[in-house]
């Protein structure tokens, strides 16, 4: 990897942010050094230096950049991740009706239709809410 490769900044992703990093290639040693500049906070978009570290205009618009390319990434993820759940819930229909034992759907029955019964309770609602906010 050459030096030119490598960003200015690193973010090691954390539950609900990041770590941001300032990487540093000109150490005497030709080392990659890397100093935490500060720690983001995706869902309240709150960005907090770290000790006494100084964000240059730079950095913020780095650590924006990565903010906003985050949050399209975990959405993308997020509908992805349904979109797998569809498939689940057909290829769990698909095994409970040709391969599963009774005691195999005794085991998994209860928890599958309260989940089911959830999940439906929740699309509704918010299908009735968008209904109701374009007839308003």
């Amino acid at each position: 990897m050459s030096d030119s490769a490598l960003p200015e900044l690193y973010f090691r992703i954390r539950e609900n942010g990041a770590q941001v990093f300032r990487v540093d290639t000109e150490s005497r040693n030709r080392r990659i050094e890397m100093d935490q500049i500060a720690v983001v906070n995706i869902r309240n978009g709150e960005i907090k230096p770290h000790g006494e570290r100084e964000i240059t205009d730079d950095e913020r618009a780095g650590i924006d950049a990565w903010v906003a390319e985050r949050k399209e990434t975990l959405r993308a993820r997020d509908l992805d991740d349904a979109r797998r759940m569809v498939d689940r819930l057909n290829l769990t229909a698909l095994w409970m009706q040709q391969r599963a034992t009774p005691e195999e759907i005794d085991e998994v029955a209860d928890a599958l239709l309260l989940a089911m019964h959830d999940l439906r309770g929740v699309i509704v609602r918010k299908k009735s809410d968008k209904l109701k906010s374009e007839t308003d």
